[in-house]
C-alpha cells in the first residue's frame, strides 16, 4: 500500500461523517414541520368544535323557547275555552231568567184584574214632566215598602212587593236627574246661587216657596 491509498482509505470515513451530519437537520426540520401542522390542524378543529358546541346551546335555547311558547299558547287555548265555557252557562242563566219574567208578564196579563199588578194604571190628569216618571217613582215606592216590610217582619207582604218588583223594570230617569241635582247643589255647597238658580230654571225647577227660598235637600225632594 502507497501513501496515496492510505490518505484515500484515511478520507473516505470523513466524508461519510459529514453526509450523515448534513442529513440530520433536514429530518428534525421535516418532524418540526409536520408537528406544527398537526397542531394547527388540532387547533382549527377545537375551533370547529367549540363553534359547533355554541351552535347546539343556541339550537337547545331557541328549542327551549318553542316549547315555552308552545305551552303558553296551550295555556291560552285552555283559558279561552273555559271562557267560552262560563259564557255559554251564563247565557243559559239569562236565557232562564229571562224566561221567568216572560212566564210572570204572561201570568199578569191572564189573571184577574185583582192580581194584575203590573198593569195599573194612574189619572191620566197629572202628564209624566220625563219619560218613566210615574213608573220610576212607584216602583221606588214598592222597594222601600219591601225593605221596610222585611224589617218589621212582614215576609209575606214582603214576598208579593217583591214579586211587582222582579216583574216591573224601572226606567232609570228619575235617579239620574235626582243625582244631577245633587251633584249641582253639592258643587256648590248647598247654596242657592246665581248659577244653581240659572240651572233650575233651565229644568223648570222651582227654588222658593212664596218669598222664601228653599233648602237644597227640600228643592230635591219636593221635585225628584
Amino acid at each position: 500500500m502507497n501513501y496515496e491509498d492510505f490518505m484515500k482509505k484515511e478520507k473516505e470515513p470523513e466524508i461519510v461523517e459529514e453526509e450523515e451530519v448534513a442529513e440530520e437537520p433536514l429530518e428534525i426540520d421535516v418532524q418540526k414541520a409536520v408537528v406544527e401542522s398537526l397542531a394547527a390542524d388540532k387547533a382549527e378543529r377545537e375551533l370547529e368544535i367549540e363553534e359547533l358546541r355554541k351552535e347546539k346551546a343556541r339550537l337547545s335555547e331557541a328549542l327551549a323557547g318553542a316549547d315555552a311558547e308552545k305551552t303558553s299558547l296551550k295555556e291560552e287555548i285552555r283559558r279561552l275555552e273555559n271562557e267560552k265555557v262560563n259564557l255559554k252557562a251564563e247565557s243559559e242563566n239569562l236565557r232562564k231568567e229571562l224566561a221567568k219574567i216572560g212566564e210572570i208578564l204572561t201570568k199578569n196579563t191572564e189573571l184577574p184584574l185583582s192580581s194584575q199588578i203590573s198593569l195599573l194604571e194612574r189619572s191620566t190628569e197629572i202628564d209624566d214632566k220625563f219619560e218613566g216618571e210615574t213608573r220610576d217613582h212607584v216602583i221606588e215606592v214598592i222597594r222601600e215598602a219591601r225593605d221596610a216590610c222585611e224589617k218589621n217582619g212582614r215576609l209575606r207582604r214582603a214576598q208579593l212587593l217583591e214579586s211587582v218588583l222582579v216583574a216591573n223594570e224601572a226606567v232609570g230617569e228619575l235617579s239620574k236627574r235626582r243625582e244631577y241635582l245633587e251633584k249641582l247643589f253639592a258643587d256648590n255647597q248647598n247654596l242657592i246661587n246665581g248659577q244653581v238658580i240659572n240651572e233650575l230654571d233651565k229644568l223648570g225647577i222651582a227654588y222658593k216657596s212664596g218669598e222664601n227660598y228653599l233648602l237644597a235637600k227640600e228643592i230635591v225632594e219636593r221635585n225628584y
